[in-house]
Parts: C-alpha cells; structure tokens; sequence
C-alpha cells in the first residue's frame, strides 16, 4: 500500500509543478531558477540521508542517482541564470570615448 501512495504523490507532484511552471510569465524565470537551485541542494541533503538506510545497494544506486540529476540541474539552472542575466546588460556600441 506504501508503494502505491508513494507513487500517486509523485505523479500528482509531476502534474502539479507541470501547471505551475507553465503559467510563470517570463520575468519571473531567473528567480524561480535560483529556487530551484536550492531545492536541488535540499535532493543533495537527501541522497546523503538515504545511506543510512538497511538496503545499503539501492540507497547506493540511488543516491548516486540522485547526486548525479541534482548536479545537472544545478548547474544547468546557473548557466541558463546566467544566460538570461546577460540580456540584461547594455551593449557597448564602441561609439562612446
């Protein structure tokens, strides 16, 4: 029955960040980015938490799994971060002396 549970929240999850992603406007995506940074450090806390389980093979697999996903998305999220932040910036035309 935990195993059911378990997966209905995740699939509810799934459709729920779908719908709330998709209704942020544009000016508001560097900052949601920067969250989402931080909530991948949180599934690096939690990868480290799952060693302590009795299951020491899965916990492994997992939670190298898991190190492995939040990495990307960390690092994805500052380079598309950093990639937004640089439209930002004025554009040095080189008429100016």
């Amino acid at each position: 029955m935990e195993a059911v549970f378990l997966t209905f929240v995740f699939v509810l999850s799934i459709f729920l960040g779908f719908e709330l992603i998709s209704k942020v406007p544009s000016t508001l995506h560097t900052p949601l980015m920067s969250g989402s940074n931080a909530i991948s450090g949180i599934t690096l806390i939690g990868s480290l938490a799952s060693l302590k389980s009795d299951n020491v093979q899965v916990a492994i697999i997992f939670g190298t799994l898991a190190v492995a996903f939040a990495t990307v998305n960390v690092v994805g999220g500052y380079a598309v971060t950093n990639r937004m932040l640089e439209m930002f910036k004025k554009k040095d035309t080189g008429d100016a002396k």
